[in-house]
């Protein structure tokens, strides 16, 4: 890692997660921190999506391999288990079609990791119930009419999701802020990480 180099604790619980030297698919993979991170730090072989021009020419200017793509259309030119691992950090809740692409994503990568913001975190609940608002917090910046996100779910939501639809859990990780959270995740953490697979 850089000198001084501050990285995110979500980026620091999913570089923990992926294996050394292999290879991973980052689904909306923005300025590509992450991914540049992963192939720094764990010499992957790594491939990005992301549908914001400007941040994939940010990509590019990094050395990082970026195809210009909406992951909500599927990933249909992708064989099976052709990753060794999917990456879906801060995406999953602006996706249109959910299902589609968790499916496809396990299909894809042998493994997934899926990173959210939890819309149950206790500061959120506190300001709706006190102000009658939709919150804005550090981990749900926008507000209400400038929001990226479609779909607003807790922790508690995908891991009911996950038990319905038979993904296993190999893996849970919560934070609030930097701080790792092992009590009340629900109530307590804003970002959750997953390690999911078939």
């Amino acid at each position: 890692m850089k000198e001084k180099e501050i990285v995110k604790a979500d980026h620091k619980a999913i570089l923990d997660m992926v294996e050394p030297d292999s290879s991973v698919l980052d689904l909306g993979c923005g300025d590509g921190d992450l991914l540049d991170l992963l192939v720094r730090e764990k010499n992957v072989r790594g491939q990005g999506i992301e549908i914001d021009e400007q941040a994939i020419y940010r990509c590019v200017a990094r050395g990082l391999s970026v195809l210009h793509g909406d992951i909500d259309t599927g990933l249909s030119e992708y064989k099976d288990k052709a990753f060794d691992c999917v990456i879906l950090n801060q995406s999953l809740q602006q996706l249109r079609h959910v299902e589609t692409v968790l499916n496809d994503a396990l299909r894809v990568g042998k493994r997934v990791i899926i990173g959210f913001p939890n819309f149950a975190h206790f500061s959120a609940r506190l300001r709706l119930f006190f102000k009658g608002r939709v919150p804005v917090t550090a981990s749900l910046p926008y507000t209400w009419y400038e929001t990226p996100n479609l779909h607003f779910l807790s922790l508690s939501d995908f891991i009911d999701y996950c038990r319905e639809k038979n993904i296993k859990i190999k893996r849970s990780v919560y934070f609030d802020r930097d701080k790792r959270v092992r009590f009340l995740p629900n109530l307590l953490a804003n970002i959750g990480i997953f390690l999911i697979s078939r």
